[in-house]
């Protein structure tokens, strides 16, 4: 992945996550991390404090860690970039996947339907729906199988054949 490809799957990953996307500064970070560079340096190229890009990173680091469910930090970065963007199509906590409708949300399901929910609820969810049977259909077109998507992915077979009926 490029710098742009992997800024573009983070910002991806945080606005499902948080609604909302990466500012300059928080892409320089990530950036400037990937390129070995000093909180200084980037606070340089972005013309603000070291401790104000420290702090900025901090939160970054802490929304990528809740996000991935792993520690990242600025030593960390790439190799936790590596992974999730190889192998991960979920977005949120992995041990509440709704296999029957491929949620891989970071909520506990509820089992009565919240009838206040939004049609703007409906439409992201559907729009989410949409980019996980993307990013599985690309896991097969980079030559895995079902049965190594769903190891991978830690879901059911079922889970993964069920987006190829659904086409």
């Amino acid at each position: 992945m490029d710098s742009r490809e992997v800024l573009q799957f983070v910002d991806e990953v945080v606005y499902s996550k948080t609604g909302k996307h990466l500012n300059d500064l928080q892409r320089g970070i990530i950036e400037g991390t990937l390129k070995r560079q000093k909180y200084s340096d980037i606070a340089k190229d972005y013309n603000c404090t070291t401790g104000h890009t420290k702090e900025v990173g901090y939160e970054l680091w802490r929304i990528l860690s809740e996000i991935f469910g792993e520690p990242v930090d600025k030593k960390h970065l790439q190799s936790v970039l590596e992974r999730q963007s190889n192998l991960n199509i979920f977005l949120g906590n992995k041990s509440n996947n709704i296999i029957n409708c491929i949620n891989f949300g970071s909520e506990q399901p509820n089992s009565i339907p919240d009838k206040s929910q939004s049609v703007t609820s409906d439409f992201q969810q559907n729009n989410n729906n949409q980019i996980k049977r993307e990013k599985i259909n690309k896991l097969r077109y980079f030559g895995l199988t079902d049965e190594q998507i769903a190891e991978v992915l830690e879901l059911p077979l079922e889970a993964i054949k069920w987006v190829e009926m659904k086409e």
